[in-house]
């Protein structure tokens, strides 16, 4: 067996997952956003069109990923920046084990933000998502006005900006 054919093999895999990733982000927006209903860490169920007229950040995210662990605290912050505009934020654990493996993350890091657990896996494929974390920021007509793949500091000016500034627009304009 050529020795270089595992190597190719692997690149040609590689270039493929990232062009497909880069296809998806472009192509996840403009969208009605789709609706779900999934209980939050104490049980209470919340519904996706519940937050119609608010900005929507919606985080898939796991405790077992690393790069959703790392983008947590500055989601923290953008929390705390915007939490008295119409916005909400909302990060979907797809952790198996629920609210026994999400709970004591949440409250070592002080999270303050709603976390809704779906167990069951349900949200990810809705949304096409290929890996965690991925985030939806949902328009007040319930429609994806932007898809990022990947961590985000979350907390910095350009994400502060862009968020005020999509805060700020009129309701029924789209970002």
């Amino acid at each position: 067996m050529n020795r270089a054919l595992p190597i190719v093999i692997l690149a040609l895999v590689l270039a493929g997952a990232l062009g497909l990733q880069s296809l998806q982000d472009s192509a996840a927006r403009g969208y009605e956003a789709a609706d779900f209903e999934l209980p939050d860490l104490s049980g209470t169920s919340h519904k996706l069109s519940d937050f119609r007229g608010k900005v929507v950040f919606l985080n898939l995210w796991a405790t077992w990923c690393p790069p959703c662990l790392a983008e947590m605290p500055s989601i923290e912050r953008l929390h705390r920046r915007f939490a008295d505009r119409d916005f909400v934020i909302l990060a979907v654990s797809e952790d198996a084990a629920g609210a026994k493996a999400v709970a004591p993350f949440a409250a070592q890091l002080g999270l303050s933000f709603t976390i809704l657990l779906d167990t069951e896996g349900k949200v990810s494929p809705r949304y096409g998502v290929t890996g965690y974390p991925e985030t939806f920021v949902i328009g007040r007509d319930g429609k994806v006005i932007e898809h990022f793949v990947g961590p985000t500091d979350w907390a910095s000016t350009a994400r502060f900006n862009y968020f005020d500034a999509l805060l700020r627009q009129p309701v029924g304009a789209t970002g």
